[in-house]
């Protein structure tokens, strides 16, 4: 039976964060394209496309509907794509993770290195979708919300890097990366509100949203930029702050498990 601790985790994250970073900024202008330009093609695609067939959404235009979730989408993806795919290259097949834990750093600074640079990254492509809401007027509130916001698309990298990493510890090979982003961030992606509105779903599918973490980012970021009031906010944000916390414990002890032997 697997017993779960309290990881240590000290100042030396840091340097774990700095080593991607590094890394990142060799290709990061493709990296920056290559997370937006399926956000950008839903936004303008879907937001002008299926927009024009339909009136107001809970008082606001399609786009501006969709805007606030697909910069959530982006956060989620961006974190996701960082903390299984890359993640695992640095574990399994660079063995970057034994060259790290080879200095004074130990595993909680390792994989707390690693959520943070993935939240970075979520915050990289987060702001930058966030930055063409703006300019295309679709951002309905007072530019003052760009701060919440940019904590929120944070406090979503922090989540989904920390769930990432705990799918990533149990993956025998990149094949299994398949069954998480088709059987877990798909259905958050299509099923947490950024399209529709989810009075609009059968009763079932409304419960299970609940338990989606980016249905309530969706509605914390709605709320943020369309000025559309959630009386559920208190609630969403500390569902939100739940998940990252026991995501994160629980990836540095699964991490901890597979790598040290």
């Amino acid at each position: 039976m697997t017993t779960f601790k309290i990881p240590d985790i000290s100042w030396r994250a840091y340097r774990v964060w700095q080593r991607n970073r590094d890394s990142y900024m060799r290709f990061y202008k493709a990296n920056i394209l290559g997370n937006l330009g399926e956000p950008l093609m839903y936004l303008f695609g879907m937001g002008i496309g299926i927009g024009s067939y339909l009136g107001l959404i809970e008082g606001v235009s399609y786009m501006e509907f969709i805007a606030p979730g697909l910069i959530m989408g982006v956060a989620m993806y961006s974190a996701s794509f960082e903390c299984t795919f890359g993640a695992f290259t640095r574990m399994a097949e660079q063995k970057t993770y034994d060259g790290i834990l080879a200095t004074p750093l130990n595993v909680g600074d390792l994989v707390a290195g690693e959520i943070l640079w993935g939240a970075t990254k979520s915050l990289i492509g987060g702001s930058v979708m966030l930055f063409v809401i703006y300019v295309a007027g679709l951002m309905k509130t007072s530019i003052l919300m760009l701060l919440p916001m940019l904590l929120l698309i944070f406090i979503i990298g922090l989540l989904f890097s920390s769930l990432s990493l705990t799918f990533t510890a149990l993956c025998p090979s990149y094949d299994f990366f398949n069954y998480f982003f088709t059987l877990i961030l798909a259905p958050m992606f299509f099923f947490s509100g950024i399209f529709f509105p989810l009075s609009n779903f059968p009763e079932w599918v409304k419960t299970a949203s609940k338990f989606m973490p980016l249905t309530h980012a969706v509605n914390i970021a709605r709320s943020l930029l369309s000025n559309m009031a959630h009386s559920s906010l208190i609630f969403s944000t500390l569902i939100l702050v739940v998940f990252t916390t026991i995501f994160g414990i629980m990836s540095i002890n699964l991490i901890e498990k597979r790598i040290i032997k």
